[in-house]
């Protein structure tokens, strides 16, 4: 488990209860940092889904949490990476409610506004990387 602001960790994704691991691993991060309870647990949801989404969508891949600094701001930024299917349309996939495997399709997209900055990578076959952060 993170104990430290300055760990960096990394929570290898392939199953179901990985995915409920991450978020208690980011909660650990985000209370060692001082943000506050709300902002924990957007951190947390962010990273429920991202894990989910990885094992639902491409078997196995893994979520790294940091402690990242800008000037006098501390956040957190969570790394979601996989080498799955890859994403063939990002901005298709980013629209609320749009799903390939029958869920709400909220996942990205809520990901998305409870995290400050978010930024998504996919190549077809090579797998997607989705970089968040939320600031102090």
């Amino acid at each position: 488990m993170a104990s430290t602001k300055d760990e960096v960790r990394t929570i290898p994704i392939s199953e179901e209860i990985d995915a409920g691991l991450a978020p208690s691993e980011a909660m650990i991060l985000a209370e060692a940092i001082g943000l506050s309870r709300t902002k924990q647990y957007m951190v947390a949801t962010a990273v429920s889904e991202l894990a989910r989404n990885i094992v639902n969508y491409a078997s196995k891949g893994q979520i790294t949490l940091r402690v990242v600094r800008r000037g006098s701001q501390e956040g957190i930024e969570i790394v979601a990476e996989d080498n799955g299917p890859g994403i063939a349309d990002v901005s298709q996939a980013m629209q609320d409610h749009f799903s390939t495997s029958g869920g709400l399709g909220l996942g990205l997209p809520g990901a998305k506004r409870l995290m400050d900055e978010f930024k998504i990578e996919s190549k077809l076959g090579k797998g997607t990387k989705v970089t968040a952060i939320k600031w102090t």
